[in-house]
């Protein structure tokens, strides 16, 4: 991606009941015209920035002087990096913070990072007040494209991810691209696991897109990601739109496609080793294999899944030295998406087309673990 912000801005709405929403703003160089925008949404102008100390050397000082210029008198906090960063005790830090920082209930929180900022610091927005603004300023692929959208916040158990949270819209979220400029090869990967997971959900045309443009998108080719961020945060804007709290029988759980096993191999390798859009890939395959054996999902477009997925080197099988099938299994039934004791699996149909099954038996559901293995 060149360092270009001619690129013309994208913007997409996130409508909700009540007459409630926010709009999803994508655009180069966006960071330096936040304070404005946010100073426009927010009654006071009290903030506290909450970041990690890899991204906010990068891009604090940006961010401080654009909402210094917009009249906002505020701090900063940069917090380890990582999935260990997501828990109540680091929450109760920030919580610190924000009396520190003199925060009142017309403050906001700006959550300058992944998605690991963004739910931490969504759920002390969530929870602090009872409630107060929080402005997403996602600075990775996968935090742009699904993290940072939708309003679930939360922090992790030691045995189950994202199981203490709650739903908190942000107010807005500001995605400047350039800031995928220095995103680490690793994260814009695992960041493309979510965006071809919409495709496999809800929009055929934009896998096909990812396939002709895979090359591009790893070479961060600024017009291919401005593409695929924009129709990924659509399909998230418009399921959030039809189901804000994934109420039973709702279309906001297809969100979830592979996630289920993903969030069982996180928990079962105590989040170490893999990013989340990593474990994502694994539970893709795995999805997609479920998906076959229940007669749903041809084995062509199970194949056409997993060599995108590899095409843009992602994860599909399990290492050497990773928990067993026996432990994965049982760590799937520390997911929230467990429901009157049975696991809830998002199948695919077909490339573009995806619904929950809820009847896997667990015969079914080992023999489809087992297939991960790397052997």
């Amino acid at each position: 991606m060149s360092n270009d912000t001619n690129t013309p801005q994208r913007s997409v709405r996130v409508e909700l009941d009540r007459g409630r929403g926010y709009d999803i703003t994508i655009k180069p160089a966006l960071l330096a015209d936040a304070g404005g925008i946010v100073a426009g949404l927010i009654k006071g102008r009290r903030c506290l920035v909450v970041t990690d100390r890899n991204v906010g050397p990068k891009y604090g000082i940006l961010l401080a002087s654009s909402l210094q210029k917009a009249g906002f008198d505020g701090s900063a906090v940069e917090l380890p990096p990582g999935e260990g960063t997501k828990n109540l005790k680091l929450a109760e830090f920030l919580y610190e913070r924000c009396l520190d920082a003199r925060l009142d209930r017309d403050s906001v929180l700006l959550a300058l990072g992944g998605g690991v900022i963004g739910d931490l610091t969504g759920f002390v927005a969530a929870t602090f007040y009872r409630g107060i603004d929080v402005v997403q300023l996602p600075t990775t692929l996968l935090a742009m494209v699904d993290a940072a959208i939708g309003g679930k916040t939360g922090v992790d158990h030691p045995k189950a991810k994202n199981a203490i949270g709650a739903f908190h819209q942000p107010r807005a979220v500001l995605a400047d691209p350039l800031t995928l400029l220095t995103l680490p090869e690793r994260e814009l990967k695992a960041g493309l696991a979510e965006v071809i997971k919409y495709g496999v959900i809800e929009d055929a045309e934009l896998f096909a897109y990812l396939e002709e443009h895979m090359p591009k998108l790893l070479a961060k080719d600024s017009a291919a990601l401005a593409h695929a961020i924009e129709k990924s945060a659509a399909i998230k804007a418009r399921i959030v739109s039809e189901d804000e709290f994934e109420r039973a029988g709702g279309r906001r759980a297809l969100l979830n496609f592979g996630h289920t096993f993903a969030h069982a191999i996180e928990a079962a390798t105590n989040y170490q080793g893999y990013l989340h859009g990593e474990a994502v890939a694994i539970g893709m395959v795995l999805a997609s294999e479920l998906s076959v054996e229940m007669g749903l999902l041809s084995r062509a477009d199970r194949d056409r899944i997993k060599a995108l997925l590899e095409k843009a080197g992602l994860p599909t099988k399990l290492q050497p030295g990773d928990p067993d099938i026996d432990t994965l299994y049982a760590a799937s039934f520390r997911d929230k998406k467990v429901t009157a004791g049975k696991l809830r699996f998002i199948v695919a149909e077909k490339i573009g087309a995806a619904k929950v099954v809820t009847d896997v038996a667990e015969e079914l559901a080992k023999k489809v673990w087992a297939t991960a293995n790397c052997s």
